[in-house]
């Protein structure tokens, strides 16, 4: 089975552990982090993710997060083919650079998209064959 998590999903630790979603959701993503880790789960990298991570303030978030691009089985730059694709998602009201990571996971074959936003979650769902989730529904809850 192969992955893609968004950028707000590699950062969900450092937010707001006091609210109970926050927790679950960083929870979960951790759980799906150490499959990845241990091989049960592979996933795919990009170009975006680079992208959006080195432009972050938070140098620390970046520099623990970044590692991740290393094991990944796939690495997906994003060109023109990726930036076709994300427009007809735009065009269904997903955020730019949300939509360019749902081209990048499409494009690499993923089964899941993980994300927290719910912008993604409420507009791209639809859109795709690839399963578009929160990381805790991935454990069968939501």
């Amino acid at each position: 089975m192969r992955i893609y998590l968004d950028n707000c999903c590699y950062n969900r630790p450092f937010d707001d552990q006091a609210q109970i979603k926050v927790l679950l959701e960083t929870l979960a993503k951790l759980d799906i982090q150490q499959r990845m880790r241990n091989g049960v789960l592979e996933y795919a990298w990009s170009s975006a993710l680079d992208f959006e991570i080195k432009k972050s303030k938070f140098l620390d978030r970046a520099r623990q997060i970044l590692p991740w691009a290393n094991g990944a089985v796939v690495n997906v730059l994003v060109d023109e083919t990726i930036r076709r694709r994300a427009k007809d998602f735009e065009s269904n009201g997903v955020k730019p650079m949300d939509a360019i990571h749902v081209a990048c996971a499409e494009s690499a074959n993923c089964d899941w998209f993980f994300t927290v936003d719910r912008g993604i979650l409420n507009k791209a769902r639809t859109l795709t064959s690839m399963r578009i989730a929160n990381p805790v529904e991935f454990f069968g809850g939501d």
